[in-house]
C-alpha cells in the first residue's frame, strides 16, 4: 500500500507534522504511475519535471495558511486546458496543442496548492462511454483489466481507482463522471450546472457540460468541489450563488430525510445485481433514519433521445472551429480551401465524433429543426419539470448509477445504439441541470456497482450528506482492486 491510500485529512496531518513532504508525495505518485499505468493506460502524458519543481516550491511554504488540499497530487482530464502542458482531448485533431493559459478550475487547484501529475485519457472530445474512443489508447478498468473503465472520464476514474493519484478532475455531459466512477468503484460528482466554471473546458455541449471531481471518498470529493466551485466572470453561465462549506454538511445525520426512488430507474434494462444493490443501500439509509418511497419520472424514457439530439447539435457547432487553418490538425497537400476543410476534419476526427457532428447537423437542418431539435428542447423542459415536482416532497432521489457493471473491452464498441441506451440513468440529470453523485454500493463478479444520489439545484450539500452517511455505514469504499498490491 502507498501513502495515496490515505485521505486528504490524513495526508495533511502527515505534512503538517513533517512526517512526509510534498516532494515525497509527488514522487510516490510518479512512481505509482510508472509501475501500473503500463497496464491501466490512464495517463496520456505525465508532468514529471514541472510536478517535482512545484512540489519543491510548496515544501518551502510555511505551514500557516496551507489548505486541506495543499501538496496533494491530482490528474486532469485532457479536455481541460493546462498552460504549457499538451491538451489533446484524446484526438488527433489536437495532438500537438499546447495551451497558453489555464482553465479556471486549474487556476483554482493551483491556488489550493495541488500538484498536477499529468493529463488523463478520455473518449475523443468527451464523446463516448468506455474510453475506447480515444485516438491514442484504451484505458483499462483497474478491477479487471479486460473491462472498460467507463467514459468519457475513464482515465480520471481509473487513475484514482488504481492509486496513481488521490484526486482527479473529469467532465460530465451525460454521465461522464458518474458512470466511470461507478464502473471503477470510486466517488464521482456532477455539480449543478453553473456551480463550476467551464472556462478552459473544451466544449462538447455547452448547455450540458460540467467539470466534476473524482476521488476515493466523499469527504475528499467535497473538499475538491469546494476548491473549484464559484462564480467566474469568464463564464457567463456560472452562478453568483454562494458556495457553502460542503465538508461541514458531512454530519452523518439523515434522520427524517425523504428519498424518492423512481420506478423507471429500477425497471427494464437494469440488471438484477444493480437493483439489488440499490435496495440494500436503501435499507442502510432506512437504518440511519431516512424514509423512502417509490416515485415516477414519466418523461425519463424520452431523455436519451432528446439528449443525443441536443448534445450532438451543440457539438456540431462547437467543433466547427476545428477547420485545419487556425490550430489543430491540418491536412497536407490540399489543393483548395474546401479540400483543406474536408480532409482536415475527415482525418483529424474519429468515427464517433464524426457520427455526432453529422447527427447534429441533420438535427439543426431546416427540414428537421422543428421535428428534432425543438421537440428535444421541449422534452428537456418536461424532464426538468418531473424532477422539480418530486423535489417539492423529497430531499433526494436515488437509483443506480449504471444499469450494469463495466463491459468487456470491445464488447459494445461496434454497437453505439446500445451504448447510447445505457445512458438512461444519467442523462436526465444533465438535461435538468441538477447535481448528482455516484458512490460505491456493491460488487457483481468482482466489478463495482454505483449508487446515484440526485439533489436539488445548488443543493450539493444534501447530496454529500446522504452520500457520506451511506459511505460511513458501509465498507465498499475501503475495498481496492488487486492492482493496489503491485509493488
Amino acid at each position: 500500500m502507498t501513502l495515496l491510500t490515505k485521505t486528504a485529512t490524513e495526508l495533511q496531518s502527515l505534512l503538517h507534522n513533517r512526517e512526509v513532504s510534498v516532494k515525497e508525495l509527488t514522487e510516490e505518485s510518479l512512481s505509482r504511475i510508472a509501475k501500473v499505468d503500463g497496464d491501466v493506460h490512464a495517463f496520456l502524458s505525465t508532468n514529471e519535471d514541472q510536478a517535482l519543481a512545484t512540489a519543491q516550491q510548496l515544501d518551502n511554504q510555511p505551514l500557516e495558511g496551507r489548505g486541506p488540499l495543499f501538496g496533494l497530487p491530482i490528474g486532469i482530464k485532457d479536455n481541460i486546458v493546462t498552460k504549457g502542458i499538451v491538451t489533446t482531448c484524446a484526438s488527433k485533431m489536437l495532438e500537438n496543442f499546447v495551451p497558453v493559459y489555464d482553465a479556471t478550475v486549474v487556476e483554482h487547484i493551483n491556488a489550493a496548492g495541488m500538484v498536477t501529475m499529468g493529463k488523463l485519457n478520455m473518449d475523443e472530445f468527451a464523446m463516448g462511454s468506455t474510453t475506447e474512443r480515444s485516438a491514442f489508447q484504451t484505458t483499462h478498468n483497474p478491477w479487471n483489466l479486460d473491462h472498460v473503465p467507463g467514459g468519457s472520464s475513464g482515465g480520471s476514474a481509473a487513475a484514482v481507482a488504481a492509486g496513481e493519484v488521490a484526486f482527479a478532475l473529469g467532465s460530465d455531459t451525460g454521465g461522464s463522471v458518474r458512470q466511470p466512477a461507478a464502473f471503477c468503484g470510486v466517488v464521482g460528482m456532477k455539480p449543478t450546472y453553473g456551480r463550476v466554471s467551464r472556462s478552459g473546458l473544451v466544449a462538447f455541449a455547452s448547455s450540458l457540460d460540467q467539470v466534476g471531481p473524482i476521488t476515493r471518498t466523499v469527504e475528499d470529493n467535497a473538499l475538491l468541489l469546494n476548491a473549484i466551485a464559484g462564480l467566474d466572470h469568464r463564464d457567463s453561465s456560472t452562478s453568483p450563488q454562494a458556495v457553502p462549506d460542503f465538508r461541514a454538511a458531512l454530519t452523518g445525520d439523515i434522520k427524517g430525510l425523504k428519498i424518492g426512488v423512481p420506478a423507471e430507474y429500477l425497471g427494464a434494462g437494469v440488471s438484477e445485481e444493480a437493483k439489488a444493490a440499490v435496495l440494500e443501500a436503501l435499507k442502510v439509509l432506512e437504518s440511519l433514519g431516512a424514509e423512502w418511497e417509490e416515485v415516477s419520472l414519466p418523461n425519463s424514457k424520452y431523455a436519451s433521445q432528446a439528449y443525443y439530439v441536443i448534445s450532438s447539435s451543440e457539438a456540431s457547432s462547437n467543433l466547427a472551429r476545428f477547420d485545419g487553418i487556425r490550430y489543430g490538425y491540418s491536412a497536407e497537400g490540399a489543393k483548395s480551401l474546401e479540400e483543406l476543410y474536408t480532409r482536415s476534419r475527415s482525418e483529424g476526427f474519429g468515427e464517433e465524433v464524426k457520427r455526432r457532428i453529422l447527427l447534429g447537423m441533420y438535427s439543426l437542418g431546416a427540414d428537421h429543426h422543428e421535428d428534432l431539435y425543438m421537440k428535444s428542447l421541449k422534452v428537456r423542459t418536461l424532464v426538468a419539470q418531473d424532477f422539480a415536482k418530486l423535489f417539492e416532497k423529497y430531499d433526494v432521489i436515488i437509483g443506480p448509477s449504471t444499469a450494469t457493471t463495466a463491459y468487456k473491452i470491445g464488447e459494445l464498441i461496434h454497437d453505439p445504439l446500445t451504448l447510447y441506451a445505457n445512458d438512461i440513468l444519467t442523462v436526465p440529470i444533465n438535461l435538468a441541470g441538477i447535481p448528482a453523485i455516484s458512490v460505491p454500493c456493491g460488487f457483481s463478479n468482482g466489478l463495482p456497482l454505483g449508487l446515484q444520489i440526485i439533489g436539488k439545484h445548488y443543493d450539493e450539500a444534501t447530496v454529500y450528506k446522504v452520500a457520506h452517511a451511506y459511505e460511513q455505514a458501509t465498507d465498499f469504499h475501503t475495498q481496492k482492486p488487486a492492482l493496489w498490491e503491485v509493488k
